[in-house]
């Protein structure tokens, strides 16, 4: 595709403005990994399950009127999971600590995401031209 290094360089500039992070990574919207900084995962299992609960959410927020797919929050016993859409293209996942602060979670996730998003889709243009 070509942005990986940058879309690696943004995943680890994210980790380290939000030290309560476990994990970042960046996939394709239908489940590819495009980048990685995740140690305690399987990240192509991550991007999988990450495509399928986007399909999800979705058609959740088409069929309740809520327009474009924005970001999903899942809060587990030991932790968030955190997926914001990442331009047309990809999305973005974040695996955080029980103790983050959300609001700033999704202050810096909105930036990269957007970021990310740029990256990729720039990316993927420039491969349908040539």
């Amino acid at each position: 595709m070509g942005a990986e290094a940058d879309v690696l360089s943004e995943l680890r500039r994210l980790r380290t403005r939000i030290p309560q992070l476990r994990g970042a990574l960046a996939a394709s919207v239908d489940g590819l990994v495009l980048a990685q900084d995740a140690t305690d995962v399987e990240a192509e299992g991550v991007s999988a399950l990450t495509a399928a609960a986007l399909g999800v959410a979705l058609r959740l927020s088409e069929a309740t009127h809520q327009g474009d797919f924005r970001e999903l929050l899942i809060r587990g016993e030991h932790g968030y999971v955190a997926t914001y859409a990442a331009g047309a293209s990809a999305v973005l996942t974040l695996l955080a600590e029980p103790r983050i602060n959300v609001g700033r979670l999704h202050l810096e996730a909105r930036r990269s995401s957007t970021c990310i998003g740029e990256l990729v889709d720039a990316a993927v243009e420039r491969a349908e031209e040539g």
